[in-house]
């Protein structure tokens, strides 16, 4: 049998995001299980159907975990927001991991319902609790596209990240020139010398 790769197990994984296997998200489970670092029991949201398509990549029997995950299960759902309740927060906007929550600041949000996961995050940060999650007979969303979605979230935080460090940096590199008794000598040479210039300039008008 092939060792499956972190896509085989990435594929079969339901995408909501949840992090209810206590990993933030289901990417990062699938590495955790590859390297043998996590069991194949921890997604709620998948239940059984998900157990056994990961017991049969990894070739872990899953009878021990059937109890367990079947007590565990979750149905599908989605978050709807009572849009009359909400006070345009945004709390809920970066909680969401796949970024289907749309509004701006003082104004009504809403969750495109199609794309939605269920993962649940928005809940708990809503200050006036406004956000239900609604049981599904079915998934509503696209797998794949909720990876996409998770994937291009992370992607744009990490340069978000890597933007507010550099500005640090440069700030910082700046405060330090500043405070460099032989840049400020410089500084003040430079100063004078413009200042000299002007009111030379001024005379001769």
């Amino acid at each position: 049998m092939q060792k499956p790769t972190v896509q085989d197990l990435d594929a079969v994984l339901p995408q909501t995001q949840c992090g209810e296997c206590s990993y933030p998200g289901c990417l990062p489970y699938a590495e955790a299980m590859i390297h043998g670092q996590a069991s194949i029991d921890r997604c709620p949201p998948g239940g059984v159907t998900t157990l056994k398509a990961l017991g049969k990549l990894l070739d872990v029997d899953p009878e021990p975990y059937l109890q367990a995950v079947e007590q565990a299960t979750r149905p599908p759902q989605r978050a709807v927001i009572r849009e009359d309740e909400c006070i345009g927060c945004t709390k809920c906007i970066p909680a969401c991991p796949v970024d289907v929550i749309i509004g701006s600041a003082k104004q009504m949000h809403t969750v495109l319902a199609h794309e939605c996961t269920g993962c649940g995050l928005c809940v708990d940060p809503c200050p006036v609790d406004c956000i239900d999650l609604i049981e599904q007979p079915a998934e509503t969303y696209d797998r794949d596209l909720a990876r996409e979605r998770f994937q291009a979230k992370n992607i744009r935080l990490l340069r978000e990240q890597q933007e507010k460090e550099r500005l640090y940096r440069e700030k910082r590199q700046i405060k330090q020139a500043q405070n460099d008794p032989e840049q400020k000598d410089a500084n003040a040479k430079r100063a004078y010398i413009l200042e000299a210039m002007a009111r030379a300039k001024a005379r001769k008008k």
